[in-house]
């Protein structure tokens, strides 16, 4: 596992970026979806299922703008694609996947056994 400096997460810090990114529940969506194929939008809205028209938009020009997602519009109705950069993060997307699968059960019994989460000793 690789080391990181104890300043890894400061305000200029590219940790920082990439926390932004994947924090985004679309932006990681439409990556996975991405990550099969190039889809036009209305193919992603179908495809991810709950996302509006408008948060599909602006999810999308957010990763273009991170330099993830490209709009290729040569084949005359314009398609959405990962860009090579995009496609370093699909990966990490497993992994985050892999894990919701294998643990996903036990926060959410967790989240429904009511258990307090205050420190011992301090109960609220």
């Amino acid at each position: 596992m690789r080391e990181y400096s104890g300043s890894v997460f400061l305000a200029d810090c590219p940790a920082r970026l990439a926390i932004e990114i994947i924090a985004d529940k679309w932006a990681v969506v439409v990556l996975f979806a991405l990550s099969r194929e190039p889809c036009r939008h209305g193919e992603l809205i179908d495809r991810i299922g709950g996302v509006s028209r408008k948060v599909l938009t602006q999810t999308l020009r957010r990763l273009q703008g991170y330099g993830l997602v490209d709009r290729d519009a040569e084949t005359g109705t314009p398609q959405y694609v990962l860009t090579d950069l995009g496609r370093t993060l699909v990966q990490p997307i497993e992994v985050l996947t892999a894990w919701a699968h294998e643990n996903g059960a036990a926060v959410v019994g967790f989240q429904e056994s009511g258990t307090d989460c205050a420190p011992p000793g301090k109960a609220g």
